[in-house]
C-alpha cells in the first residue's frame, strides 16, 4: 500500500517491516493485523488492515515518531 501524508510517500512495499502484531484467525471477520514498517531515510509507520467487523475495516497507514515506537509495542 501506498499513501502520501504530509508530502511524504509511505510505502509498505518499498520499507521494512520492525514488527507485525496479527490479533485472529485469516478470514475473521473481526481479526487485524498492525504492522510497524521503518523507510530507508529512517521514518516509521504502521499499516492497519482486518476483517469487516474489526477495530481496522479498512487498510491504513498511519505515521509514528521514533520516540513513540517503543511504547507503541508495549502497548501491544
Amino acid at each position: 500500500m501506498l499513501k502520501e501524508i504530509d508530502n511524504l510517500a509511505y510505502d509498505t512495499s518499498a520499507s521494512t517491516v520492525d514488527k507485525k502484531f496479527t490479533y485472529g484467525k485469516p478470514g475473521d471477520p473481526d481479526g487485524y493485523e498492525e504492522t510497524l514498517y521503518v523507510t530507508s531515510d529512517g521514518r516509521y509507520f504502521i499499516y492497519t488492515n482486518g476483517g469487516h467487523l474489526s477495530r481496522y475495516p479498512a487498510e491504513n497507514i498511519t505515521p509514528i515518531a521514533r520516540e513513540d515506537v517503543k511504547n507503541w509495542m508495549l502497548s501491544r
